[in-house]
């Protein structure tokens, strides 16, 4: 029996010889040169171009995640580059392979906690009685809850206010963002420690605000760190450090099973 073909679609975009069309569009007479890139991120997830105030949080959540330092990420996506220089984009995609429950991709976690806890947005839930909800099994399994603490920034993650601000000033602290901010309370709460809401957990919130399903979440992490990584691969090419930290850790790592120098036999 021959098999029973699906419909194959898309609604993204196609092109012939003389023509691009996105999203139903002209591309180089209606997007190019109209759209940065940050709405562009929101053009492909949402199939429309963006207001002036989600244009202005949706900017700024994805230029938040550009860029965070020499984190796990930009040390692999170097470390990566010094073996095969012919592939940047080998680098980083190894790079963007660490982008998980632990960094970056906790917006994913958050943004699915709260939407489990209010599929739909209401602005009379009660927010702490959600929260505690939410953070029991987290703190009985003696998990860490996604979007809440920070491993470098104490007491602080440092972009969190500003986020703070810019979701009040564009009006998307709504109530995934104010269940947020109860569940970081909560958390404090619990476990007697300080443990506000970090930067992933805000923009975790304000995707849920901005009606992205959770499973593309971490998808802004990607789309934004590519171009964090971009540039610490230019800089791993003018200054590297990659064989370095090879050398540093191998010797560190194998000192134990080295025989003592000659100046050192005596000791």
């Amino acid at each position: 029996m021959a098999r029973k073909q699906k419909e194959i679609r898309t609604d993204i975009g196609w092109s012939d010889p003389a023509s691009i069309t996105l999203f139903g569009r002209d591309f180089p007479s209606e997007i190019l040169g109209h759209l940065n890139l940050g709405d562009m991120g929101f053009l492909e997830l949402t199939g429309r171009f963006p207001n002036p105030a989600e244009s202005k949080m949706f900017n700024a959540m994805v230029v938040t995640l550009v860029e965070h330092g020499i984190t796990p990420s930009a040390i692999v996506a170097r470390m990566t580059y010094m073996g095969a220089p012919e592939s940047l984009q080998g680098a980083v995609a190894a790079g963007l392979n660490g982008l998980g429950t632990v960094f970056v991709g906790s917006i994913e976690g958050a943004a699915r906690i709260l939407h489990d806890a209010m599929p739909k947005a209401d602005p009379n839930a009660d927010f702490a009685a959600l929260a505690a909800a939410i953070v029991k099994p987290f703190t009985d399994g003696k998990r860490i809850v996604p979007g809440i603490g920070h491993p470098l920034h104490k007491p602080i993650d440092p972009r969190t206010p500003r986020l703070q601000e810019l979701a009040r000033e564009t009006g998307f602290d709504g109530p995934y963002f104010k269940l947020m901010e109860a569940v970081a309370a909560e958390a404090g709460r619990a476990s007697g420690k300080v443990l506000p809401m970090n930067a992933t957990g805000a923009i975790g919130a304000l995707c849920c605000e901005m009606g992205f399903d959770w499973k593309i979440c971490r998808g802004l992490g990607v789309m934004a760190r590519a171009v964090g990584l971009v540039g610490h691969i230019l800089e791993e090419s003018r200054n590297p450090m990659g064989g370095e930290i090879w050398a540093s850790i191998e010797e560190r790592a194998t000192a134990h099973m080295k025989p003592a120098a000659d100046g050192d036999k005596s000791k």
